[in-house]
This record gives structure tokens, sequence and C-alpha cells, in this order.
């Protein structure tokens, strides 16, 4: 008498510890935001998950503005622009403490120390001057990622800011943070 085995599904350790970490950033997400649904998007640089409120007109196709002859906004081009601008937050807090930390030491370093020249002090100055400059733009560039995500919730991404006319989603999908057309950015530059 043969006895035919069955193959039992097994999970690879790998699987697991995939699910897991989804499973978790999810609940930091969730817990961060207070919002009821979070969604999970495994990208290249690993899982991200985004917090979706219950009901949000800005996640279903075709409601953010588009201009003339372009594709209505489809459901997982709105969940992949907000997965990027929450990755692009998240990277840019962590440089932000990273030049923190950074400007902290070349302050608690820049004392004069013995044996130190004119030409140590400029370029500990020059240093310092570098790492501040580097965590102000990524202030700025952090609010712009926020500012974005916010005009994604309210529905108003992709609306210039200045003019009310659709930026276009080709714009917007290279540059996420945008907030004028061409037009207006063209005006705004000539100034």
């Amino acid at each position: 008498m043969v006895v035919k085995k069955t193959a039992a599904k097994k999970t690879t350790p790998a699987k697991k510890a995939a699910t897991v970490a989804k499973k978790a950033v999810k609940k930091v997400v969730a817990k961060k935001t207070g919002a009821k649904k979070v969604v999970a998007k495994k990208t290249a640089a690993g899982t991200v998950a985004s917090a979706v409120p219950a009901s949000r007109a800005a996640d279903e196709p075709g409601v953010l503005p588009v201009r003339p002859g372009e594709d209505p906004w489809s459901a997982s081009e709105v969940l992949e622009a907000r997965a990027e601008l929450l990755a692009e937050a998240e990277r840019l807090r962590a440089e932000i403490v990273s030049s923190e930390a950074s400007v902290a030491g070349l302050l608690r370093d820049s004392g004069g120390g013995a044996g130190d020249d004119d030409a140590d002090t400029g370029s500990k100055n020059i240093s310092r001057e570098h790492e501040m400059s580097l965590a102000a733009t990524a202030r700025e560039t952090l609010a712009q990622s926020e500012h974005a995500l916010e005009r994604l919730d309210e529905g108003t991404y992709g609306r210039c800011e200045s003019c009310g006319n659709a930026i276009g989603k080709a714009r917007m999908q290279a540059f996420p943070r945008a907030t004028l057309c061409i037009d207006c950015k063209q005006r705004q530059e000539r100034r």
C-alpha cells in the first residue's frame, strides 16, 4: 500500500519575516496617524505603509485634476505617489537628525583647540555652515513633502496653487512636491 503525502504549504522564514515586518509597519503608521486603514506597498526600497482615512475621495481614480489629453489618475498611481512622498519624508527626517547631530558635534569641537591655526578654524566653520545648510534644505523639502501629502488628503493634489489649473499628471509623477503649473512656475522664476 502506497501512501501519498500531500505537500503542506510551508512558509519560508523570509516570507514570515516580511509578513511580520509589513504588519509592524502598518501598526506604527496607524498609531502615528490615527488612521483606520493602512495600506502597505512593497517597493524597491522595502515595504512602505501609508495611512489612508476610511473615506477619502483622493484615492478614487479620476478625482485628481489632469491636463487635457492625460489619462485620469488610477488608484494605484495615487497610492504610489503617496508611498513615494511618505518614504521621502522619512528619509528627510533621518537626514535632519543626522545633520543636527553633526552640527552639534562641530559646535562642541569648535572651541579653540590647542594647536588649531586659522586654517583649522576656517575649515571647522565651513564644515559647520555646510551641515547647517544641508539641515535647512532637508527641513524645507520635508515641509514640501508634508504639504503635498496634505494636498493628497484634501483632493487638491495636482492643482496649481496660483491659477487653479491642473499641474499635469506627468509633472506630478516626475516631481511629486510640485505646487505650481509650468506657466506659473516660469512666471515665479522670472521675478
